[in-house]
Order: structure tokens, then C-alpha cells, then sequence
């Protein structure tokens, strides 16, 4: 049986047998200790914690069943995972309940797949039990606190092989609130997007020899890199959780100057943070030179991000070739296309007028426009920008809609025929020759092929029009951002005659006297009103300024721009500039 054919169980069990010994993962914990505690597993220990979890959980269920995984980011949230797998039930990787706090996203999920079991652990139990109800006709779920089964029983080791199904999990898109969207993936999709990864990635540097995560496993980028491409590619890695990089950034560049080879990624925000919070002090003695790379993905990158990052730690030996553009989505696994190996990013500069008119013309500096990064060559998947309305292909240079084939593309959304259809099942009219007609999964993300190469525009259903002409919310909230330091949402609002532009920023309030913060406040004000005619050629209505941690986010850290619409229609953010 070859890898491609294979289940994950089944690569789970070849490591146990090929490298019992050799250490999976390792899991380091800040909040035991704030230098960080260590604990692994072993390949041939993670297969056996695995298959005990099968076996309880087949107690609960049987082949094809969702089991929900209710807990905090460590070995047994992978342990977990793995023995849904192993017992031939559909995985459900879910976050914890905050705070006593009640979820919404959770318990929507729950509803939507109806899970015959929820993981959990001992810790966390208390806040989960609320949300094992019963459905419609589904009866409540089991609950099982994993810490609290027998992994530690000596004798014979035989795993039972149950027969699986050939969905492995469901990913629940962070956008979904009211309507849960779980992407239906399966066994296949995840081993062939990992083999993708590989060959976009790592085709000239080689592949990497370990992997860093505090990415959030229930995230497709956290799961696929954290818990999946080590998997399939039998390399060890080093995971944290996301608060214990949120605390303090500097863990990360410890964990990536501590490990081999290490492979990593995260979010833009993520590279902003690290360049912002890590002092030179926390640097002393850290060499990043054996870094393969950096995936910079999950939101839309920005050039002016990678500059800075690269200006801060290249001191530290990383490498210019290391950070990689990369665009991906749940849909299709996770990834989709990268930039080139073996060379530093770039980025282009593109006329804003042309951009705003569908076509993307190059311009020099001097000319104004915005930058775009590069996101290379489109290998595998396949990868062509279409127009939504004729369904046709558009020529290099032409803005139009993000589609993609191949074997990553999940089969749809759980129990949501109508979505899928609209999602999954796009079809070419008169495709060029080489290009299927179809199936086609609509990415609903605007972009363009320029020099052979991918660059992202953004959201489809994002795309402000305002005086007539389509603006591209993330080049506004690029500009914004380099003036106010914090995360932007810029919308458009309707007056009585027309759509107007508005923009949510947070601001750090700077201390000192009520008249020196508010005359900070107004040359904020001033500068972006000015910023945004210069650059985009369109008046800002409305400039909100809000404190950091105002603006809704989702749980890959994008802000939620028509949650942030309604938010400033019904006056609910708490304005820094009432009287600026």
C-alpha cells in the first residue's frame, strides 16, 4: 500500500514500526513552567495512546461517527485526534470553552455534526459537559476525559484495525458563527496536500528535519502543520500553544533556534508581533540560521511585514530566503500555492487606479500604487483565476476569482448539499486546453497571474465599491495600519444616496494628559484622511479609533468585516475620538 493510498492511522502505524523510538512530538507547557516544561512521545507511544482511545471510543459509536475534541492545546489534544481516527469515527477538532464563557461557534458546531463523543480532559471537563446535549433525534454524547484512561497497562500490544471511512475529519471554518461550514476532508486529501506542501516548499532547500508549532490545532494551518505534516513525513515537532506565544514571541525564536532544520509559519500578525515584542536581549545567543522556512500565511501578507522582519532577525542568521508567502484554505486542506524556494520574497507595485478597474499594470515607485507580494508559480494544485459571472478564464493581468482541483480539495461541507454545490461544483465554460472543466472549488478570494506568478487581492464578498469604483479593503487597511501600528477593518457603509468608506483602527491610547491623547487622536485622524486620498483616490467618511482588542476577530486572527459593519451601524464601539 503506498503512502498516497494510505490512511493516517495507517502512517501512524508505519512510524510506530519503522521508528518506534524515535521521539513524534514534543509538547512544551509555560504554564507549568515559565521556561517551559517538556514532554514527548514517542512514535510507538502516541500509536498505542491511540488505539486505547479506539477502544473507548468504540464503546461510544461506530464506524463513521463524529467525535468532538473539546481540549486545551497539548499531547492529549493529539492523542485525541489520532484515536478518532483509529477507531474509524470522524474527528471533530473543536477549541476549548474560555472562561465559563458559552461559545456560540462550539455549540453550532456540535450541532451541525451531531457527535457521538466529545474529548475532553480532566481540567477542562467542567466547561465542556454544558455542551453534550442532545440533538434532534441524536442522543446527548458521551463525554471521556482522556487523561483519565489506562495508557500506562503493560503487556501485548495489538491494535485493533476497525474499518474507517474515507472522510478522516471535519474542519469547521473560522468564519462560521450562525451557519456552521465544517469542510468535509478526507484520509486522501490530508496525505496529498502534505505531499503538495513538500514539493511547493521544499523542492531546492530540501525538506525540513523538524517542525515548530503554537499554531491552534483546531485551525487548518495549526492541525496540518502541527499534527499532519509531521505525520506524514515521520519528522518530529516541538509544539506550543498559541497564548504561550502571544505572552511572550521570543519562545518562538528560541523553539526555532533549539530544533534542526525547523520548518514553521503563522499568521501576518504573527510576524508583526515578533518584530514589535522581541528586544535584542531576548536574541543574545539565538542563531536562526538553520531555518528552511517560515510559511507566512492564513491572511493576506504584507510586504511591508516581511521587510521588517527580515530587517530585525537576518542579524540572527536567518536566512533571505526563509520567510515563504504562502495561500491557503480550509477548503482545500490547507495549502494552495507558495512562493518560489531558494529566493527572498517579492513584491511588485501595482497601479491602484488599474487595480480598482480589474487590471493589474506594474508602476514604479514614484508612480504611487500598491504593493503586492508574490505568492510563485502554480504547480498542484491546479489553479486558475476565472470570472465569477462568464465563468471563463481571464487573461494574465486581469483581476478575477481564485479557483482550484486536485486531490487536497475537500468533498464539501457535512450534511449541506445547497453549499456545496455552490462551493465545490463550479464548472468551466470552454476551459483552456490542459484545464478539466470541472470540478472546480470556488475559493471566493480575488487575484491575478502576473509573470506567471499568483498575487491575492482578497475577499470576493469583501470588495468595497464607493464613488463607483471597486477598492480592495486590505491595500486601505495596509495604508491605515503603517499610520496606527494596530489591526484595521475598513467597510463601506450606505447613506441615503451612495456607499461610504469607513474605517474601525485600533490605537494604543499613549498616555499623558486628556488633551495631549486627543491631540494625538486628531493627527491620527489627519494623517490617514490624507494617507487614504493620496493612495486610493477616495475620501474616508468615517475614521472610528478603538482600543486594542476592540475589533472581532476570527480564530485565525482575521478581522470580521461584516460583524464590524453591523458593530458600527448600531454605534456599539466604544469610540477613542468623540471629541478628536
Amino acid at each position: 500500500m503506498s503512502v498516497l493510498e494510505s490512511s493516517i492511522p495507517a502512517v501512524l502505524g508505519e512510524n510506530a514500526r519503522r521508528q518506534p523510538s524515535d521521539t513524534a512530538f514534543t509538547f512544551i507547557d509555560y504554564d507549568v513552567d515559565p521556561k517551559g516544561f517538556a514532554e514527548s512521545l514517542t512514535w510507538a507511544q502516541l500509536h498505542r495512546r491511540a488505539a486505547t482511545v479506539a477502544d473507548e471510543l468504540r464503546r461510544c459509536g461506530s464506524t463513521g461517527d463524529r467525535v468532538a475534541i473539546l481540549a486545551p492545546q497539548s499531547l492529549d489534544y493529539l492523542v485525541a485526534f489520532f484515536g478518532a481516527l483509529q477507531a474509524g469515527f470522524i474527528a471533530v477538532p473543536l477549541s476549548v470553552p474560555q472562561f465559563g464563557a458559552h461559545d456560540d461557534r462550539i455549540s453550532s458546531a456540535l450541532q451541525d455534526c451531531t457527535p457521538a463523543a466529545i474529548i475532553t480532559t480532566s481540567a477542562a471537563v467542567d466547561g465542556v459537559i454544558k455542551y453534550a446535549e442532545s440533538y434532534g433525534t441524536s442522543a446527548a454524547p458521551a463525554v471521556i476525559e482522556i487523561d483519565s484512561l489506562d495508557f500506562y497497562s503493560t503487556g501485548e500490544f495489538s491494535p485493533v484495525e476497525y474499518e474507517h471511512p474515507k472522510e478522516a475529519y471535519l474542519q469547521y471554518t473560522s468564519g462560521s458563527t450562525g451557519q456552521p461550514a465544517g469542510v468535509v476532508l478526507t484520509h486522501e486529501n490530508v496525505v496529498a496536500n502534505c505531499h503538495q506542501l513538500e514539493s511547493g516548499l521544499f523542492d531546492i532547500s530540501g525538506p525540513p528535519e523538524s517542525l515548530v508549532s503554537w499554531l491552534p490545532f483546531y485551525h487548518d494551518m495549526g492541525l496540518i502543520q502541527g499534527i499532519c505534516f509531521p505525520t506524514v513525513w515521520a519528522r518530529p515537532a516541538v509544539l506550543t500553544s498559541p497564548i504561550a506565544f502571544l505572552v511572550e514571541p521570543a519562545r518562538w525564536m528560541r523553539l526555532l533556534a533549539s530544533n534542526p532544520r525547523p520548518f514553521s509559519g503563522g499568521p501576518n500578525f504573527a510576524f508583526d508581533l515578533a518584530v514589535r515584542r522581541i528586544s535584542d536581549d531576548d536574541m543574545a545567543g539565538l542563531d536562526l540560521g538553520q531555518v528552511v522556512g517560515l510559511a507566512n500565511g492564513s491572511e493576506r501578507v504584507q510586504p511591508a511585514s516581511i521587510a521588517r522582519f527580515m530587517d530585525k532577525f537576518s542579524r540572527y542568521n536567518l536566512p533571505a530566503t526563509a520567510v515563504r508567502p504562502s495561500y491557503g484554505l480550509a477548503e482545500a486542506t490547507l495549502y494552495v500555492a507558495s512562493a518560489k524556494t531558494g529566493q527572498a520574497p517579492t513584491s511588485v507595485r501595482f497601479q491602484y487606479e488599474q487595480l480598482s478597474g480589474g487590471r493589474a499594470t506594474p508602476c514604479t515607485e514614484e508612480e504611487g500604487g500598491s504593493d503586492l507580494i508574490g505568492y510563485g508559480a502554480l504547480k498542484s494544485p491546479l489553479v486558475r483565476i476565472v470570472d465569477p459571472e462568464t465563468r471563463t478564464e481571464t487573461q494574465a493581468g486581469v483581476i478575477g476569482e481564485i479557483w482550484a482541483h486536485g486531490d487536497n480539495i475537500g468533498t464539501g461541507y457535512w450534511r449541506n448539499p445547497e453549499r456545496t454545490k455552490r462551493t465545490f461544483g463550479a464548472k468551466l465554460v470552454t476551459p483552456t486546453p490542459g484545464t478539466p472543466e470541472g470540478p472546480w472549488m470556488r475559493t471566493g478570494d480575488l487575484g491575478f497571474l502576473h509573470d506567471g506568478e499568483l498575487f491575492i487581492m482578497g475577499r470576493l464578498k469583501d470588495l468595497l465599491i464607493v464613488d463607483g469604483r471597486n477598492h480592495y479593503p486590505d491595500d486601505i487597511e495596509a495604508t491605515i495600519t503603517q499610520i496606527t501600528k494596530g489591526r484595521v477593518a475598513a467597510i463601506s457603509v450606505a447613506d441615503d444616496t451612495s456607499e461610504q468608506l469607513v474605517a474601525i483602527a485600533e490605537v494604543k491610547n499613549r498616555g499623558g494628559s486628556d488633551e495631549e491623547s486627543l491631540a494625538g487622536l486628531r493627527s491620527i485622524k489627519r494623517n490617514v484622511t490624507a494617507a487614504i486620498s493620496s493612495a486610493h483616490g477616495v475620501r474616508i467618511a468615517d475614521l472610528v479609533l478603538v482600543a486594542p482588542g476592540s475589533l472581532p476577530i476570527t480564530t485565525s486572527g482575521k478581522v470580521r468585516r461584516s460583524t464590524c459593519a453591523e458593530s458600527y451601524r448600531r454605534e456599539e464601539f466604544e469610540r477613542l475620538d468623540v471629541s478628536a
